[in-house]
């Protein structure tokens, strides 16, 4: 089983909770389960083309998935997925 950590900004689209699991054996694959089961979460992470967002970071490990396979990275069983959303702010 593979694990997703859902930042806590995206949690509400959850019911609260931080960490799903899919036997998915890539990131599309968990990404896909993840907005199945929990889908007020598809907007927030794709867009209507069913691309990732740009401002939507994931991780496998320490690697983002953009200096891999992208979504098509691989996952081994235990690997623990990140979604980093991009943080805008500083002074007007």
């Amino acid at each position: 089983m593979n694990a997703i950590i859902i930042p806590t900004p995206l949690r509400k689209f959850t019911g609260g909770t931080g960490r799903f699991e899919s036997p998915a054996n890539n990131v599309q694959g968990i990404l896909d389960d993840l907005v199945n089961t929990h889908s007020g979460l598809r907007p927030h992470l794709f867009d209507g083309e069913g691309e990732l967002r740009s401002f939507i970071r994931v991780y496998v490990g320490d690697e983002d998935i953009h200096a891999l396979n992208g979504t098509a990275t691989a996952l081994s069983a235990g690997t623990e997925v990140s979604i980093i959303p991009a943080i805008a702010g500083g002074i007007a």
